[in-house]
């Protein structure tokens, strides 16, 4: 138990810039999660969502993932059941759960609703991104149809009317549009990359073990005995 009187804990903001079709970025965000969990009281978190597109300029409608990831990064068949074991497993590790998916989309409207997730409250972002990924890599469902993300939304227990306007019209295109460029204009090329109170960077899906310490040492508190 925390020693800490209330207002006490030192507050660390983290920044995590990550795609709803990125698999590591589903490992790092529930490996972060368990390590802000086992700090406890003992460190305030703020948690925000910022966007980042694998692939900015797919169609709606997406490519077959194979294929695309062949192209991409010149992988053969082996090679992707190699990553997709590999991927498995780190998922479960973390309690996330990695299913077979044919397709990859695009994911401009899935980082508007985040946007306007966020500007809804920390809470309701944090369950619409989670809400995302499921969607995606769990149930292979198409994050870049209007009438799923409606569904994903209401799922995170957001208002399905009020997804289902700002997905019709082109709100919060602009500002995730400038929030991708700023990070791009930081140096970020690839993700999840989580930045701590703006100076520090993880890149990668990291072990539970390496968030924690981190997050300890930047926010000056004792590492975990043992």
């Amino acid at each position: 138990m925390s020693s800490l009187s209330p207002g006490t804990a030192p507050r660390v903001k983290i920044d995590f810039v990550s795609d709803v079709v990125c698999p590591w970025c589903a490992v790092g965000l529930n490996s972060l999660e368990q390590a802000i969990a086992r700090l406890g009281d003992e460190v305030e978190i703020e948690l925000h969502f910022q966007p980042f597109e694998l692939n900015p300029q797919m169609a709606a409608e997406g490519e077959n993932i194979d294929e695309h990831l062949a192209h991409k990064y010149g992988l053969g068949a082996q090679q992707l059941a190699q990553n997709r074991e590999a991927l498995r497993q780190r998922g479960a590790a973390v309690g996330f759960e990695f299913n077979a998916r044919d397709r990859i989309y695009n994911t401009f409207d899935a980082h508007r609703l985040l946007h306007w997730a966020g500007v809804e409250g920390q809470a309701q972002e944090r369950a619409l991104k989670h809400a995302l990924l499921k969607a995606y890599f769990t149930d292979g469902r198409d994050v870049s149809s209007h009438e799923a993300l409606v569904a994903v939304a209401i799922e995170a227990g957001l208002d399905g009317e009020r997804a289902k306007a700002l997905l019709a019209s082109d709100e919060y295109a602009d500002a995730v549009r400038e929030q991708e460029q700023f990070y791009q204009s930081q140096g970020i090329r690839a993700v999840p990359s989580v930045i701590i109170n703006d100076r520090h960077l993880i890149q990668g899906g990291q072990p539970v073990e390496q968030f924690e310490a981190a997050l300890r040492q930047i926010a000056g508190v004792p590492q975990a005995a043992g």
